[in-house]
């Protein structure tokens, strides 16, 4: 009798999950993957991909708007929720189907079952109550909407995953959080009719981004009618039958048809077995305590993607997925480099950024160069929608080094996607300068920026 029924045993359908089954699968390895509800995960199922087709439908309001101004004559528009909703899931089905293909073609197999671990080599499906020895045990289970403190009504709230199944389309709606779900929904939301109000604990939202651009980013979306309160909290939430009332930490209160919060997320370790096995939690972060290898406490388990509350983003997932998969299974040995990680808030107006901050870069360097531009698109020159583009760069002034690049406006995460690609090669300012534009483009302000709009000296302490 063989020691061990399979060489790894995948616990989450998720993107990450699913790239380390495929990946050792291939490198010849026998592979089991559990997954409780869909293949895909928070991504491909509610996250990403049905976010990004609900942000392509919202924009679609704008542009006919904007089609006046260029000579068309559009009749009366409608929109209808309910047809969204039903050709949202179409898709999701399909890609759903495509994940369950691949995987089953990698010669993994998958089983339909919440799995628990029992020890360093043992875990069990609920479902059967079958145990599975596995040589190799690989967590993938992501995270999950977190509601912060209990407060009264709170079951009256929605996150982001009931938010892609509403039967109709709220007229009013508050959502609480001022990072990327709650900026990109109240986008999505004010869109297709909706009247959004954003209420944010903080200062300003986008907590983390660089300055400029929470700015920029709030200004845009005051334009567009959306209502932000900072520096507030939502304290209950009353329903009335099919309305509600939700009572602000500042006194207020606001009358709306929904109530949703993207206050942040949570690894998903509860009920895991993780502490019968010996597997550590990161106390600063909750999440899986992981080394530079992806590789717990225990020797033989290991830990991907949001559960580890490192980098939560489903290309980080792949890439530590498929870096484990190779190291363990591939004799390679594949380290993981989240550094001059891009990122994009599919917020309207969108962001790309990858790199430093400008108060990042001024706390790591000496000298500290920026060079910075808003400007009208021209598309709103005809339009005459009141929208303006943000572009930024922050430069090591001492080696010419390009740190960072935020970018504020339409597509700004795919110029952002091949901008990452020379930031990690380390380039500079003198090469983006010798690189000759590409015109007429927005993004060809990002090599024809001449001169430093600020410059920052660190005095050496004597």
């Amino acid at each position: 009798m063989a020691e061990f029924d399979v060489d790894l045993f995948v616990i989450g359908g998720g993107s990450g999950g699913v790239r380390a089954a495929r990946i050792a699968a291939g490198h010849g390895a026998r592979v089991m993957i559990a997954e409780e509800y869909r293949m895909g995960g928070t991504c491909v199922i509610r996250g990403c991909v049905p976010k990004k087709l609900f942000v392509i439908g919202s924009h679609v309001r704008h542009e006919i708007e904007d089609a006046a101004g260029f000579g068309w004559t559009i009749p009366s528009m409608s929109f209808d929720w309910a047809t969204l909703i039903a050709n949202k899931d179409k898709e999701i089905a399909r890609l759903e189907a495509a994940y369950t293909a691949n995987v089953e073609k990698s010669g993994a197999q998958i089983v339909k079952s919440r799995a628990v671990i029992e020890d360093a080599h043992t875990v069990r499906l609920l479902a059967d109550d079958k145990k599975i020895r596995a040589k190799y045990i690989l967590i993938a289970t992501g995270g999950a909407p977190n509601h912060g403190a209990a407060i009264p009504g709170i079951e009256h709230v929605i996150s982001s995953n009931e938010a892609f199944h509403l039967k109709q389309l709220p007229k009013r709606i508050v959502i609480q959080g001022g990072g990327y779900i709650a900026l990109e929904f109240a986008g999505i939301f004010a869109g297709y009719g909706s009247d959004v109000t954003v209420i944010y604990r903080g200062d300003n939202i986008l907590r983390g981004f660089d300055e400029d651009v929470r700015a920029h980013v709030r200004a845009e979306m005051e334009k567009q009618g959306i209502t932000i309160l900072t520096g507030c909290t939502v304290t209950k939430a009353d329903r009335h039958g099919e309305s509600f009332t939700t009572h602000l930490s500042n006194g207020s209160s606001l009358a709306s048809d929904q109530v949703m919060f993207a206050i942040g997320r949570h690894p998903s370790v509860a009920n895991l077995g993780l502490e019968k096995a010996g597997v550590a939690i990161n106390p600063r972060n909750g999440g899986i305590a992981v080394d530079h290898f992806s590789k717990s406490s225990v020797d033989s388990i290991y830990a991907i993607g949001d559960v580890t509350h490192r980098f939560n983003l489903t290309p980080v997932a792949i890439r530590e997925g498929h870096a484990f998969a190779d190291t363990v299974f591939g004799n390679r040995t594949v380290q993981v480099d989240h550094a001059y990680i891009p990122t994009a808030v599919f917020s309207q107006p969108e962001v790309g950024t990858v790199g430093l901050t400008e108060t990042e870069a001024r706390a790591q360097f000496s000298h500290v160069d920026i060079y910075k531009t808003t400007f009208r698109p021209i598309k709103a020159t005809m339009s005459g929608r009141d929208t303006r583009v943000l572009m930024k760069l922050v430069v090591d002034g001492s080696t010419d080094r390009v740190l960072g690049c935020h970018i504020v406006g339409d597509c700004a995460a795919e110029v952002t996607q091949v901008v990452a690609i020379a930031v990690k090669m380390k380039a500079t300012k003198a090469d983006f300068d010798a690189t000759i534009a590409l015109h007429p483009t927005a993004a060809e302000e990002l090599v024809t920026m001449r001169t430093p709009t600020a410059r920052h000296v660190r005095q050496a302490a004597e």
